[in-house]
């Protein structure tokens, strides 16, 4: 008989049950892992393997799935042993262990081949085919295996399989070019998410998935509300590590976006300590590459170049901010050397390619070679065609005029820099806002409008530093408040165009005057401040602050 007096000792095995029913997956994983595994049921283990995964521990996992398959199958269930092992495929495919995960898929399409069962897992094995056949380039088959898989969710009633069916029929569109029927079938399988249909893990791997396709569509509209209500989703289960990170990170790539600098760096910062945790190799490097991007603009260049080798050690390619951050050293040289070996090369995913052009543009208009940087200015154009998405049309526009006002074209260049400015603007950039109404200032300089560039000029400045973007405000400095006595502001103009490395060509093709021009400029420049060569005027420059 128990003494009255003595407590019973709570059952780490129900705890860790009632903890998973209301998605305090940490607390169900830490009762659970009390228990010797030879002791917990095939469910239980099921609750040990779903805990252990979304707490981000991925080796716990795996053990514990293959525990649970064995477990299932010593039960004569093999229906829900074939669960287990997709379950497991999934965090091996997540982690691009791709032989382990085909032998799982035809270790379980056997058992129940064998049993003979017609079950709804068999359309969660298919769905795993699919994604491989999808990675691999076969959209054909992968589409044909979405199909079937959704006739087996409808079948079986199973809302999670009905989401990734619909999530793999979406991407082969996408894959296709068929851009409006992929979004539209993307919005329909998210309504599902947002109310709750689908289990946690199917969640956020959709979650994720469809914040990747709108990036890849360049659809900034649709990236930001799923990115919001993926925060949220992320915020309501503080325990969920594999999907945070990459939460952090798509937060943070639209608070750069918008102006919110500072929230982006301590948001980055948050998705690299996640993805450490989650051993999240890919948001890892995409946080330190975030991070060396900000800190780039905002002029901090050593704590920028550690941040991009840091992405490089997480497997992410550090370029094309590295060659950005080179021009902004003042090292042209290495900066168009890596650029056009970066054009040279094929890209994957159409959003990386537009990056690359984009900076392509920057480093080749400052190196003065015009023909190339329009060639790359014309490819952005026709890409914006293709997506027709507004982000892609205002990169065009404002790279687009940057080379007509290069080139000398004023006018035109103002009149398609007026149009980026409204596009960034409608799309609250202000960075980018700020790059185009400087160059939008040069325009109207070129033109003989001196009222209008200044005000475009102080306008370009009280938004960079507002920014912290340290290196564009100070070069729109006024000569007054440089310090710089004897210089006119033209030649104030050409000493830090050479100071930051641009050879003479590259320096007349950025203020629209010839070189022979441009050497006159030197040489008064020589003369007022007592030097005899480049190096000794960019000394005197980097002395008196003026860059």
């Amino acid at each position: 008989m128990r003494d009255a007096g003595t407590v019973q000792a709570p059952d780490p095995v129900e705890q860790g049950r009632a903890a998973f029913a209301e998605s305090s997956w940490r607390r169900a994983f830490d009762c659970l892992a009390q228990v010797d595994p030879a002791s917990l049921t095939a469910d239980d283990l099921e609750l040990l393997a779903s805990s252990a995964y979304l707490t981000g521990q991925h080796a716990e996992s795996t053990a514990a799935w293959a525990r649970a398959y064995d477990a299932q199958l010593a039960t004569g269930r093999p229906d829900r042993a074939a669960g287990c092992a997709y379950w497991l495929v999934f965090g091996l495919l997540n982690r691009g262990e791709f032989a382990s995960a085909g032998g799982w898929i035809t270790k379980a399409m056997r058992v129940l081949d064998t049993a003979g069962i017609d079950c709804v897992q068999r359309g969660y094995l298919a769905s795993a085919i699919a994604v491989q056949q999808l990675w691999q380039g076969r959209p054909t088959e992968a589409l044909d295996g979405a199909l079937a898989i959704a006739d087996i969710a409808e079948r079986f009633h199973d809302p999670d399989l009905r989401s990734l069916a619909g999530l793999i029929h979406s991407q082969v569109l996408v894959q296709r070019g068929e851009f409006t029927g992929g979004i539209a079938r993307l919005d329909e399988i998210m309504v599902g998410v947002i109310g709750g249909e689908v289990s946690a893990p199917v969640a956020g791997l959709v979650f994720c998935a469809v914040i990747g396709v709108c990036n890849d569509l360049f659809d900034l509209d649709r990236a930001r509300e799923w990115s919001s209500a993926l925060a949220q989703f992320c915020d309501r289960q503080p325990d969920l590590i594999p999907y945070s990170a990459a939460c952090q990170v798509h937060r943070a790539e639209i608070m750069r976006l918008h102006g919110d600098w500072t929230d982006a760096v301590l948001t980055a910062q948050r998705a690299r300590e996640r993805s450490v945790l989650a051993t999240d190799q890919v948001s890892a490097g995409e946080s330190f590459y975030l991070l060396g991007e900000l800190r780039r603009l905002r002029g901090e260049f050593d704590a920028s170049e550690e941040a991009y080798w840091r992405a490089s050690e997480y497997g992410r390619d550090p370029q094309p901010g590295l060659a950005l951050l080179r021009h902004a050293q003042g090292q042209p040289e290495t900066a168009v050397r890596t650029i056009a070996r970066l054009h040279s090369e094929p890209q994957p995913r159409d959003v990386l390619r537009a990056n690359v052009l984009v900076a392509y543009v920057e480093i080749m208009v400052s190196a003065g070679d015009l023909d190339a940087a329009g060639a790359a200015a014309e490819e952005l154009g026709r890409t914006a065609e293709r997506y027709d998405a507004p982000y892609l049309h205002a990169v065009a526009d404002h790279r687009g005029g940057e080379v007509l006002l290069a080139r000398g074209e004023a006018g035109a260049a103002l009149a398609r820099l007026r149009k980026a400015l409204e596009r960034w603007r409608g799309l609250g950039a202000p960075y980018e806002a700020a790059r185009v109404r400087e160059l939008i200032g040069r325009a109207c300089a070129g033109l003989g409008d001196d009222d209008s560039a200044k005000l475009e000029f102080d306008a370009a400045r009280a938004a960079f530093t507002a920014l912290g973007a340290v290196p564009d405000a100070a070069r729109l400095i006024p000569v007054s408040e440089s310090g710089a006595g004897g210089l006119t502001a033209r030649e104030l103009e050409v000493l830090r165009a050479v100071a930051s490395g641009k050879t003479n060509r590259a320096v007349a093709a950025e203020l629209f005057l010839s070189e022979k021009t441009i050497a006159r400029h030197l040489s008064n420049i020589f003369t007022k401040l007592g030097v005899g060569t480049r190096s000794a005027a960019t000394r005197y420059a980097f002395e008196q602050h003026l860059l």
